[in-house]
């Protein structure tokens, strides 16, 4: 073997009996393909270099066919000249995008297209931490704290409490140093210009069921308030606001305590409802206690009040589904093997809720259909868990939290289920798999003395139940005989387009046995 002007390899017989891949000496990858074995005579060796540049050009092209794209020069001093040029202008780039970054409204729910801010947890200059909280946002259901993802400076604060901003848009502005704040800062007045949701209203709004959370609670409420003297408020931003979870307010409201004299012994000064409850006592034991006039909250009759973010969710919810074709079915149940087991096994925390609901997953069990839902109008879906929704009123709204698996779940570990999902819902702290993942609607308004009702089908969801309140009923007995019976009407809406009538008569017969002999209810 020897080497020719070009570099290669010539050799006297060369033999290729597999495919191979190696790298030629211009640094390419050439797949050799398999030939038969070639023997070169001395007249051919001549022409040897001739031949190594007429294959190699031949690979040339193959290859730019296939990649479909011609070939550039592959020296390694031109690659490593024009690689710079590329990579060094995307990379300054990104490095100055790098310092200032934006805090997005979050969508926290597959419904949500707007978000209202409750409270910025951090104020503007305050340095934050990767994972830490920054701000609670009220969703379409629930209050719910962002968190950033970043280490940094909240340099802006494009939205303020109060306001409202549309999902995926800026709320405020994240400096990667101190030193860039002011930069952050000129850029956030820039943006403000071309945000269509931003800011809350320099004055408060009319009154609603929900208080802001800047406008103290004595400044709404009449009767005298209770307050605990602080000197100073470590949850304040120099007095402009201040900065306290949401379920301590909704208890503040309850108790009208003043947030601004109470201090809080959360992270960074954050009060939470343990320091509202102290300041109740501390405040018990130096003014003398006074009743409220029971007088209802003022309103001003003719004013125009928007929609809150969870009534103007119910209200695109409730539209959606009149495009549903529904039909209903009623049926009268007798409660009194119901009544006894539940005062039997009350006093070991069971609920009747959990008892309605635990019925109705069995029987949902037996008529998988009725379990089902549609959502295209092309094809249903039998649902692979039994997921108990049960809607309840909250201040503002109504919300349905979701007792999950309730056909597996025993009666007892039901209930706590069920007394966690409430307190939740009301301090507006339900997450959204907790409310969003039904597969079957109760509405029960027999606690307040309704005897029967129809029940508005929730999208997505194949039939709601609406449960009348149990009452003494005089019957006739099989013997001929007159009685007295305690029993309840229950009322099922469904979708038409996948339940009939048959599948809800045979499903409301199996619910019947289930309540009036409820043995399997406690296993």
């Amino acid at each position: 073997m020897k080497i020719n002007e070009f570099g290669n390899a010539s050799v006297d017989i060369i033999v290729s009996s597999i495919s191979l891949v190696r790298t030629s000496p211009c640094g390419r990858l050439e797949h050799l393909l398999p030939r038969r074995p070639t023997i070169l005579t001395p007249e051919k060796k001549s022409l040897a270099p001739l031949i190594c540049l007429l294959r190699n050009r031949s690979k040339q092209s193959m290859m730019a066919q296939l990649l479909n794209s011609s070939f550039t020069p592959t020296s390694p001093c031109l690659r490593r000249q024009s690689m710079p040029s590329l990579t060094q202008p995307t990379s300054r780039k990104l490095q100055i995008q790098a310092k200032i970054r934006e805090i997005f409204m979050p969508a926290l729910s597959s419904t949500m297209t707007e978000g209202k801010i409750v409270s910025w947890v951090k104020s503007e200059g305050d340095k934050l931490s990767k994972g830490e909280s920054v701000v609670v946002v009220e969703s379409d259901k629930a209050d719910m704290d962002v968190e950033t993802f970043y280490d940094g400076y909240l340099a802006a604060i494009m939205v303020e409490e109060g306001g409202v901003a549309a999902v995926g848009s800026a709320i405020a502005l994240l400096a990667e140093t101190e030193d860039e704040i002011a930069q952050a800062t000129s850029k956030a007045k820039e943006q403000s210009s071309s945000l269509s949701l931003s800011a809350a209203p320099s004055s408060p709004p009319p009154v609603e069921t929900k208080i802001p959370d800047f406008v103290p609670v004595a400044t709404v409420v009449k009767p005298a308030t209770v307050t605990a003297v602080a000197s100073t408020h470590p949850a304040s931003d120099r007095g402009k606001r201040i900065v306290a979870s949401p379920y301590a307010k909704k208890l503040a409201k309850e108790l009208n305590i003043d947030l601004s004299g109470v201090v809080g012994s959360g992270p960074m000064g954050r009060i939470v409802a343990k320091d509202v409850e102290v300041a109740v006592v501390a405040g018990a034991a130096v003014a003398e206690p006074t009743k409220p006039p029971s007088v209802a909250p003022g309103i001003e009759l003719g004013s125009v009040v928007p929609f809150t973010t969870m009534q103007g969710a119910v209200s695109r919810n409730m539209v959606e589904s009149l495009g549903v074709p529904t039909f209903r079915v009623g049926y009268t149940i007798t409660t009194d093997a119901l009544d006894a087991l539940y005062k039997k096994i009350k006093p070991k925390g069971v609920t009747m809720t959990a008892l309605l609901a635990k019925a109705t997953a069995l029987a949902l069990a037996k008529h998988p259909v009725v379990n089902s839902s549609c959502r295209d109008g092309k094809s249903f879906t039998y649902n692979s868990s039994i997921n108990i929704a049960v809607a309840v009123a909250i201040d503002g709204g109504l919300i349905t939290p979701v007792l999950q698996n309730a056909d597996k779940v025993d009666i007892y570990s039901l209930s706590r289920k069920w007394k966690e999902l409430v307190d939740k819902a009301r301090a507006k702290q339900l997450q959204p798999q907790e409310y969003s993942t039904g597969t079957f609607t109760l509405s029960n308004l027999g606690m307040f003395g309704v005897d029967r009702f129809d029940a508005i089908l929730p999208p997505g969801t194949g039939a709601i139940m609406a449960v009348g309140a149990s009452e003494p009923t005089v019957v006739a007995t099989k013997d001929g005989r007159i009685g007295m019976k305690s029993q309840m009407q229950v009322n099922v809406t469904a979708d038409h387009r996948v339940i009939y009538g048959a599948d809800l008569a045979q499903f409301l017969e199996t619910l019947a046995k289930i309540i009036e002999d409820p043995k399997d209810l406690t296993f």
